[in-house]
C-alpha cells in the first residue's frame, strides 16, 4: 500500500467527517491534489451510519479495553535533527458511557446472522474477547462494515406536488436554470429489496411480535446514525448540495410532522397556514393569534417597535407579552423556534422562528428534509465528488505523526503506519486525532445520545410512514430540552414494523441519566405480558445510550503549538441543522485556497476536453461528472405570504 501511494500532495485530510469531506471535495474541485485518510474502516467518523450488526461492532470497540495497540517506535527514527513530531492519538476518546439494553424477546439461536452479510475477518481491535463482549450486551459476534448506497438527484418540489414510489414519498430536487421540476424516479438498482412495497405493508399485522433475532436477521435494513440531524430546506447544506451538484448522489424525504409534548401528551403542531386553519386542537381565537404572531415573525425586523423594548429578556418571557395562550406559547417556543426557555433571548427566538417559517413550502409543509439511508450518506456524497476530481482515499490507514520543521514552524509531512513520509502544503486534522498533550487546554462540551428501536410511533396516525420531530422541554434547572427524531421504515433506516428513534440533548450527566426520564415518558419496555394487551405507549425493543464529544466552536489557540498550516475540523455539534459544519468547511477552504470558488458546479460533460482520444466512449471521466447549473433557482412560494395563499 505504502509503495503505491504518491509521496507528495497539496492537501492531506485526516478524518472523513462531514466538514473534512466537504473541504476535501472543494479542494479537489479547485485542482488541489488531495489525500484523504482515516484510521477507521468506515466513512464519516462520528457522522457515520451503521447497519445493526455494524453498530454492534462499533459498540464493542468502545466497550473493550483492547483498543490500544502497541505501535512500533520505528517512525520516530525518521524524524531528523531539524524536525520535531506531533504524535497523533491512537485511541478515539470522543465516545463515552456506552450502555446497551435489549428489551425484545432474546430467543437468539446460534448461527443467526444478518441476512446478506458478508463473512469478514475481524480486525485485531474487535477480535479479542468479542464473544464475551457480545454475550454481555446481547450482541452477536458478526462484523459488518458500513454499506454504501449511492443516491439520486435532489429535485425542488412545486407546491402541491408529491412523489410516491412504492409507498415511499421522496423529495428529490433538481434546480435547472430558473425552473423547478419534480422528477420521477424508480428505486435504484441494488436497493429495490429495501423499498417497502405497498402490498407488504398492507398485509403486515398491527400487532407484531418482534424478537431480537428478527432485528439481527434484518440488520441490513437498519442505517443507524451516530449523530441525529435534519436538513433545513433553505439551509446552507441544501444550498451547497444543489450548487455543487452533489445532490445527485443522495435522495431525501420530507419530515411529515412537527410534534409537541405537553401535559404528558404528544400533539401535532400546525406549521403552515393551511395546517393552522385545519387544526382541531386550536380554537378560532388561537388560530388568529398564531397567524398574526407568525406573520409578524417573518418580517420582525421591519417592526422594531414591537420587540426592541424586550431585547434584554428571554424569548419565553417575550411570548407572554404577545397575548398568546399558554398552549400557543408552548408550540412556538419548543416546536417552532426550538429554543431554550431559560437562555434564548428575544432576538434569538425571533430569528429561529423566522428561519423555521422561511423554510416552509420549499419542498413540503415542514421545513426539514432527511436523507434516505441516514445522515451518514452526506459525508460519502462529498467523498464521491472528491474522488471524481482525483482525490485519493485510504481507510484503515492511520497516521503516526505530523512532521514539523523547527525553523519555519510549518508542518511539512506526515508519517503513516507503514513508515512512509508523505509531503504536503496543508494539513486538515479532525479533532479526535489529536493527542492529550495537544488538547490539554481544550474544554469540551458533551452531547447525550440515545438510539431506540420501537414497535410503533409516539403518535398514531392513518399512515404508519411518518417522520416526526418532537421537543421534550427540560423539567429541571440546568438541564436541556431533549430533541426526539422518529424515523419510519420508508426512510431506509429500519426494518418494516419498527421505528428508529433518536434522542439528543446537551449533556449534564451521562447520556442514560439525561435521556432515560424522557424515554420512560414516551415508551414502555417490551414484555410478553403487555404484548397481549393494547397499551397507549409504543414498546421499546432495544436501546443504546452514549455520550459524544462536542468539539465545535473551540478556539484554535486552545490547541498547543499547532503549526499555522495545520487546520482543525470539529466533530458534530448538538444543533439540529448542519450550518456549523458548512460554515467551518468554507472558512478553512478559503484559508487554503484564497479567492477560489467554494464547491462550484462541475462542468457539463460536453464541455470537458480530454487529452487525446485514448479513452473509449462510455468510460470517459466525463461520464461520472454530474450536471450542474450555476444560475440561481427560482424560489417557490413561501407558505406564510398572505397574497400567495388561497382558501
Amino acid at each position: 500500500m505504502a509503495d503505491d501511494l504518491p509521496s507528495e500532495f497539496d492537501v492531506i485530510v485526516i478524518g472523513t467527517g462531514l466538514p473534512e469531506s466537504i473541504i476535501a471535495a472543494a479542494c479537489s474541485r479547485s485542482g488541489q491534489r488531495v489525500l484523504h485518510v482515516d484510521s477507521r474502516s468506515y466513512y464519516g467518523g462520528n457522522w457515520a451510519s451503521f447497519s445493526f450488526s455494524g453498530l454492534l461492532s462499533w459498540i464493542m470497540e468502545y466497550q473493550e479495553n483492547s483498543d490500544i495497540v502497541n505501535e512500533s517506535p520505528a517512525w520516530q527514527e525518521q524524524i531528523l535533527l531539524n524536525e520535531e513530531a506531533i504524535a497523533l492519538s491512537k485511541l478515539d476518546k470522543t465516545i463515552q458511557h456506552v450502555e446497551v439494553f435489549c428489551y425484545a424477546s432474546q430467543d437468539m439461536h446460534e448461527g443467526v446472522e444478518e441476512a446478506g452479510a458478508l463473512q469478514k475477518n475481524h480486525s485485531p481491535m474487535t477480535s479479542a474477547n468479542s464473544t464475551e463482549a457480545a454475550n454481555s450486551a446481547c450482541l452477536p459476534t458478526e462484523d459488518e462494515s458500513l454499506s454504501t448506497v449511492s443516491g439520486e438527484v435532489l429535485t425542488e418540489q412545486t407546491p402541491g406536488s408529491a412523489l410516491e414510489v412504492n409507498d415511499v414519498e421522496v423529495t428529490r430536487v433538481k434546480e435547472s436554470g430558473r425552473d423547478k421540476t419534480c422528477m420521477l424516479s424508480t428505486s435504484k438498482e441494488g436497493t429495490s429489496e429495501n423499498v417497502p412495497i405497498e402490498e407488504d405493508i398492507a398485509k403486515q399485522p398491527k400487532k407484531n411480535r418482534i424478537t431480537y433475532s428478527q432485528i439481527v436477521k434484518e440488520g441490513r435494513k437498519f442505517n443507524i446514525d451516530l449523530v441525529s440531524k435534519l436538513l433545513y430546506s433553505r439551509g446552507l447544506l441544501i444550498d451547497l448540495l444543489i450548487k455543487s451538484n452533489v445532490s445527485h448522489y443522495a435522495e431525501f424525504k420530507n419530515i411529515t410532522r412537527i410534534l409537541a409534548f405537553r401535559e404528558g401528551r404528544v400533539e401535532q403542531v400546525p406549521c403552515s397556514r393551511a395546517d393552522v386553519f385545519n387544526s382541531k386542537q386550536l380554537t378560532m381565537v388561537e388560530k388568529r393569534m398564531l397567524m398574526k404572531f407568525l406573520t409578524f415573525c417573518m418580517e420582525y425586523e421591519k417592526h422594531p417597535d414591537e420587540y426592541k423594548a424586550y431585547e434584554e429578556i428571554t424569548f419565553s418571557e417575550y411570548l407572554k407579552t404577545q397575548k398568546l395562550t399558554p398552549n400557543l406559547q408552548h408550540f412556538v417556543l419548543h416546536s417552532i423556534a426550538m429554543t431554550s426557555k431559560t437562555t434564548s433571548s428575544t432576538i434569538d427566538g425571533l430569528k429561529a422562528t423566522r428561519k423555521f417559517l422561511h423554510c416552509l413550502g420549499r419542498y413540503g409543509n415542514t421545513p426539514f428534509l432527511f436523507p434516505l439511508y441516514g445522515q451518514g450518506e452526506l459525508p460519502q456524497c462529498f467523498c464521491r465528488m472528491c474522488a471524481v476530481f482525483g482525490g485519493i482515499y485510504c481507510l484503515r490507514h492511520s497516521v503516526q505523526c505530523l512532521v514539523v520543521d523547527k525553523e519555519s514552524r510549518k508542518c511539512k509531512a506526515i508519517i503513516d503506519q507503514f513508515g512512509q513520509r508523505i509531503i504536503s502544503k496543508h494539513f486538515l486534522v479532525e479533532d479526535s486525532y489529536f493527542s492529550e498533550n495537544t488538547c490539554s487546554h481544550v474544554q469540551y462540551r458533551q452531547i447525550s445520545r440515545a438510539v431506540l428501536i420501537t414497535d410503533r410511533s409516539v403518535l398514531q396516525a392513518d399512515s404508519d410512514q411518518q417522520i416526526s420531530i418532537l421537543t421534550v422541554p427540560a423539567e429541571e434547572p440546568g438541564t436541556s430540552a431533549v430533541r426526539v427524531i422518529e424515523l419510519c421504515s420508508s426512510t431506509m433506516t429500519c426494518m418494516k414494523g419498527t421505528y428508529l428513534v433518536h434522542l439528543t440533548c446537551t449533556s449534564s450527566k451521562t447520556a442514560r441519566e439525561d435521556l432515560e426520564p424522557v424515554v420512560q415518558k414516551l415508551f414502555i419496555p417490551y414484555t410478553e405480558m403487555e404484548m397481549e394487551n393494547e397499551v397507549e405507549k409504543p414498546r421499546l425493543l432495544w436501546a443504546l445510550y452514549f455520550n459524544m464529544r462536542d468539539s465545535s466552536d473551540i478556539n484554535r489557540n486552545s490547541y498547543n503549538d499547532l503549526p499555522s498550516n495545520v487546520y482543525v475540523c470539529s466533530g458534530p455539534d448538538c444543533g439540529l441543522g448542519n450550518d456549523n459544519a458548512v460554515k467551518q468547511a468554507e472558512t478553512l477552504f478559503q484559508q487554503i485556497c484564497p479567492n477560489e470558488d467554494f464547491c462550484p458546479p462541475p462542468p457539463n460533460p460536453e464541455d470537458i476536453v480530454l487529452d487525446g482520444d485514448s479513452l473509449q466512449p462510455g468510460t470517459s471521466e466525463s461520464s461520472v461528472v454530474p450536471e450542474a447549473n450555476s444560475e440561481t433557482p427560482k424560489e417557490s412560494a413561501n407558505l406564510w405570504k398572505p397574497e400567495e395563499h388561497s382558501e
